[in-house]
């Protein structure tokens, strides 16, 4: 009986040792998701935030007609 229990236990414990790593590859996988959004997304909003106002100012609004 005792050795049964025994072995359940070491069951249990590689098991949650599978699962623990598999966390982990997930846990890695979200943070490289939000690093390669923020990178993709945010960062040209950002810097689109400052090239608007620049680019706006070279246009010479007197020579449109308006």
């Amino acid at each position: 009986m005792e050795e049964e229990i025994l072995k359940k236990i070491e069951a249990q414990d590689k098991k949650l040792e599978e699962i623990y790593r598999s966390i982990e590859k997930t846990r890695k996988y979200f943070l490289w998701s939000l690093i390669i959004t923020v990178v993709a997304i945010v960062l040209p909003l950002i810097g689109l935030a400052f090239a608007i106002p620049v680019f706006l100012k070279t246009l010479d609004i007197g020579s449109l007609g308006f």
